[in-house]
C-alpha cells in the first residue's frame, strides 16, 4: 500500500483527550486480534525491539530500534532509540514524516500529540487512531512502516511506502 492508497478514516473520529496529557484515546478501540495484528507486525520489521516505553504510560508497548540511524525528529525524544509506541487500546503514538501530517490528519486518521506545542519536542508526534478492523489494520501497518523506515535511515519519496 503507498500513502497515496488511502482513503478517508469511515465514520466520526474517536474521543481523545485532546490538548490533555497523558494523550489518550478514548473510544473505538482495536479489537484484542487486530492490535495483535499491528504488535505482530511492529516486531517482525528488523531491528526492532520492544519493551516498556521509555516515554509514555506502564504498559505501552515501545517499538525501539538497535541501530537507530534516521534523523533526530524520527524519535519521540532526542537520545532515545524509541519511534512509537503501541498503547493497550491500539491507538500508537508515533513519529512521522513532517511532509504527510497534514494529508493524514485532514483524511481522520491521526492528530497531533499536544505535547508538540512544547519548544523542546518535535512536532511531528502523532497519534495514530486505533485500527478497528483488518482493512485499517493494513493502513496502520503503512504509516508504522513509514516511521520505522525513517528511523531506520531508510529513504524513500514520503509518498511511498512499501509491504515488507
Amino acid at each position: 500500500m503507498e500513502l497515496i492508497d488511502i482513503l478517508a478514516r469511515a465514520g466520526d473520529r474517536p474521543k481523545t483527550t485532546g490538548a490533555m496529557i497523558p494523550h489518550d484515546q478514548l473510544d473505538q478501540f482495536s479489537p484484542p486480534d487486530i492490535r495483535q495484528g499491528l504488535v505482530d507486525y511492529a516486531t517482525a520489521l528488523p531491528g526492532v525491539f520492544t519493551g516498556p516505553s521509555q516515554v509514555s504510560e506502564p504498559g505501552s508497548l515501545a517499538l525501539r530500534l538497535r541501530e537507530p540511524k534516521g534523523p533526530a525528529d524520527a524519535f519521540l525524544m532526542p537520545g532515545l532509540d524509541e519511534f512509537g509506541h503501541v498503547h493497550r487500546t491500539g491507538f500508537m503514538h508515533l513519529m512521522l514524516d513532517p511532509q504527510i501530517i497534514n494529508f493524514l490528519t485532514r483524511l481522520g486518521w491521526i492528530e497531533a500529540h499536544p505535547i508538540t506545542a512544547r519548544d523542546d519536542f518535535f512536532d511531528n508526534i502523532v497519534m495514530l487512531y486505533a485500527p478497528r478492523d483488518a482493512e485499517e489494520l493494513e493502513i496502520a501497518r503503512t504509516l508504522l512502516r513509514m516511521s520505522w523506515e525513517r528511523a531506520s535511515g531508510v529513504v524513500r519519496h514520503p509518498g511511498r511506502a512499501r509491504r515488507p
